[in-house]
């Protein structure tokens, strides 16, 4: 049996972090999921070795205390976690904020649906892709 893959949500939109959730538990893959709510936390969190290094970060861009933007940049720029996919996962669809994710180097940039159902969808496809088809980088911790 596959080890959980250890998801770290930022987001801190209540609606989405519920739908989030209930689109990973309808997915059947394995997972923990941890949450933290602003840019801040989030930038805590990563750099906490106590908390566990998530296999996969699922990051918004328009975040309290510290935009999306800012985390990307903080963590793609340390090589003790760089290693680590992010997913920008956000309602902007600005050209601004497409390019300014690749350019900090995102590992890919969904806009979220509107529809709850297509919502749904693109989580658990995005799961299954970066969890059941690609290869994900072993943990340095």
């Amino acid at each position: 049996m596959r080890k959980p893959v250890h998801i770290l949500l930022v987001e801190d939109n209540e609606g989405d972090i519920l739908l989030t959730t209930e689109a990973l538990e309808e997915s059947n893959i394995t997972h923990q999921l941890s949450v933290v709510r602003n840019g801040k936390e989030a930038l805590d969190w990563v750099f906490n070795q106590q908390s566990g290094e998530p296999d996969l970060i699922l990051l918004d861009v328009n975040l309290p205390l510290k935009s999306g933007h800012e985390v990307l940049q903080a963590i793609k720029s340390d090589d003790t976690v760089k290693h680590i996919p992010v997913i920008m996962l956000t309602t902007s669809s600005s050209e601004k904020d497409v390019n300014l994710s690749y350019q900090y180097a995102a590992n890919c940039y969904i806009t979220k649906p509107v529809e709850v159902n297509d919502f749904l969808d693109a989580i658990s496809t995005l799961c299954h892709f970066w969890v059941e088809v690609v290869t994900l980088p072993k943990n340095k911790a």
